[in-house]
């Protein structure tokens, strides 16, 4: 994502009539506040893969990590396109937000000292840098692997009006 700020487009098909595309604002704090997240990623054999994990956004894509030998890594190795999902689980409030992009490792020594203070402040884990990797301090020093999602498409869904709103990045 660059540096400026998406474009909202209220999708009027699926959202009530006195609905309004959300400002990007809202979109930003759910991105930045949200502890946990759903990652979706395809195994070669083409069954969809989903694990809940925490996320960061940071300079315009959403960061997470996982170990080397996880499915998700395996499936995005073979396949970098996933989504990622965060939200509320009410029916009647909140606002729930969709990433799709492709992921990509994250081996930068400056960027990854950064994502490492976001997840000790946000969730308060704490993550050494290693050479291209974090470590993770609370598994015996264990790698895992950071990787990066660029969004291609955002979508939130507003409710009470029901609304969605999709971002043009």
């Amino acid at each position: 994502m660059t540096g400026s700020e998406p474009t909202a487009h209220l999708v009027e098909e699926f959202s009530q009539p006195d609905a309004t595309a959300r400002p990007w604002s809202e979109v930003a704090a759910v991105l930045e506040s949200s502890e946990m997240f759903w990652l979706s990623t395809v195994r070669r054999d083409g069954r969809p893969h989903v694990a809940p994990l925490p996320a960061m956004w940071l300079d315009g894509r959403l960061h997470f990590c996982t170990g080397a030998d996880e499915q998700k890594a395996k499936n995005i190795e073979a396949n970098a396109n996933c989504a990622i999902t965060t939200g509320t689980n009410s029916y009647r409030s909140g606002l729930d937000v969709i990433v799709e992009g492709t992921a990509e490792r994250v081996t930068d020594h400056g960027t990854l000292t950064r994502l490492s203070a976001l997840w000790q402040d946000k969730i308060d884990w704490l993550f050494e840098v290693g050479d291209g990797v974090f470590l993770n301090t609370q598994a015996d020093g264990h790698p895992a692997l950071v990787f990066a999602i660029t969004p291609s498409k955002i979508l939130a869904f507003g409710k009470a009006p029901y609304s969605q709103t999709r971002y043009v990045v």
